[in-house]
């Protein structure tokens, strides 16, 4: 399912690539990303120009993505349904516990979260995290590198997001 869902995701456009290199396999980039954000800040440093770069680590990330967020993902990009019940049905099992030396408490529901190790989970954080990188997009106009050239404001792998912003003189 991880395969097909990738596939499907990546063959109608709904995963921008330039943007998010991680989690999508034969996709490698991380190493590209930081190469072009250090060019980006040689660039505009014999220029004088201001170039704001900040980056985002999500503390745990898969521990943090909310079932709801994959859910309305699944629908955005227009996911068969089957595989959106199969995938809520999945999410429904996730429960958890916790004990001590003289007491356990009852089960609870876990409405956040997907599963380390799992090979579908890698396709289903860069989802979400695609809808959040669109919706910023919108936000944010290409770096101006000066000399004509100019620089897309956001550069993802995986947890790690690049914001890069220059203001207009």
């Amino acid at each position: 399912m991880a395969s097909r869902l990738t596939k499907y995701l990546t063959e109608n456009g709904y995963l921008n690539t330039s943007v998010q290199k991680g989690g999508i396999p034969g996709i490698s980039g991380c190493l590209e990303h930081a190469t072009m954000i250090w060019d980006a800040i040689q660039r505009v440093k014999p220029q004088k120009l201001n170039l704001d770069v900040v980056w985002l680590d999500l503390a745990n990330a898969y521990g943090s993505v909310r079932h709801k967020m994959i859910q309305l993902a699944l629908r955005m990009y227009h996911v068969p349904e089957v595989i959106q019940v199969m995938l809520n049905g999945y999410f429904s099992g996730f429960r958890m516990r916790f004990s001590t030396n003289d007491y356990t408490t009852n089960w609870i529901n876990l409405e956040v979260g997907i599963a380390m190790g799992c090979t579908i989970s890698p396709i289903l954080f860069v989802m979400p995290m695609e809808v959040i990188l669109k919706a910023a997009e919108g936000s944010a106009g290409p770096a101006n590198l000066g000399g004509g050239c100019s620089m897309p404001p956001l550069k993802a792998f995986m947890v790690d997001t690049t914001v890069i912003y220059s203001k207009k003189r």
